[in-house]
Formats: structure tokens, sequence, C-alpha cells
């Protein structure tokens, strides 16, 4: 019975270090939300012409979100292509975001602008938003390695890694003599 209980204890120990070992490894990845008219949200007296201009939106990439914060009873969220845009029209939405909770979110991952109203009549006092979408710039060049980074790497995979297996063989020895 011991022995059993030993063997799952081991497992359990192999399993949470090989996990802390990828959380260590795993290099950070973050999306960009951004809340559509900021702390105002999607609302009626809000200049988003100025709030886009003010952003940079990237197209292709499901990291780079939307999020529109509205009352659900007052506004919506219908895309529309340039000319009803421009017309306040919604009759041939090209999607309806709305989804009754009043907080929607839009994945930029097409590659085309993207124009968005609220058709509840406030489209004609300026509540509209054109997402200029941009080409993702291309990524900085590789400075030539120095050794110090290359010290870095080697520590981190032949001290980190050891290091984690060992506290885990610790603290399983302690669960066993529990």
């Amino acid at each position: 019975m011991g022995r059993s209980n030993g063997g799952s204890r081991w497992a359990m120990a192999v399993a949470l270090a090989f996990c802390a070992t990828l959380v260590i490894m795993l290099p950070e990845v973050s999306a960009k939300r951004f809340i559509v008219g900021g702390n105002m949200g999607w609302t009626s007296n809000v200049n988003y012409t100025l709030w886009a201009g003010n952003q940079t939106f990237y197209f292709g990439d499901w990291l780079y979100l939307l999020v529109f914060v509205y009352d659900r009873n007052q506004n919506d969220v219908i895309e529309v292509n340039k000319t009803n845009y421009e017309t306040c029209n919604a009759e041939h939405p090209i999607h309806n975001y709305t989804t009754g909770a009043g907080r929607d979110v839009v994945a930029l991952n097409v590659t085309h602008d993207r124009y968005f109203i609220s058709s509840k009549g406030a489209c004609y006092g300026g509540m509209k938003l054109h997402v200029h979408l941009s080409p993702l710039p291309p990524p900085p060049k590789a400075a030539p390695a120095k050794s110090h980074s290359s010290r870095f790497t080697v520590l981190r995979s032949q001290l980190v890694v050891p290091a984690v297996f060992a506290v885990a063989a610790i603290w399983d020895s302690l669960l066993l003599r529990v």
C-alpha cells in the first residue's frame, strides 16, 4: 500500500516538475486589446475618428482584438462596408456582433479595413468607427550574439531545469516520510 502511494506521489512530482519547466521555458505571449473609445466605451458623444487615429491596428493576427463595451439597451455593433459606413446604413450588414451582453469582441484577423456603426440612430451623431489595418512591421534584426547572452541560455538550461527537478525530488522525499 505504501509503495503504490509513493509511486503516485513520484508521478505527481514528475508531472509538477515538467509543468514548472514548461512555464519557465515558454516565451511570454499576450494579446493586444483595444477597448473601443477607451474609458468612454462604445457610446454617443465620442469622437471615434480621433480615438482610432491614436491607435495602430495590425491585420491578420488573432492577437489584436477590438472590445466594444456599451449599454446593450441603447446601442449595438454592426460591421458594414465603406459605403454603408459613410451613409450610416445598417440594412445589409457584413456582421452583427451584438451578443446582448454589451461586451463584444472582434478579432482583427483579416487583411482589409473594418467599418463599424451603431444601427440605433447614434451613427448619424458620429457613433461609427473606421479601423485602418496595417501590415505587421518586420521583426527587428537579431543583434550579433554576445557571450553573456549565450551564458544566460547555458545557465538556464544547465541550472534552472535541474533545480526544478531537485526541488521536486526533495518535495517527494518529504511526502514519503509523512
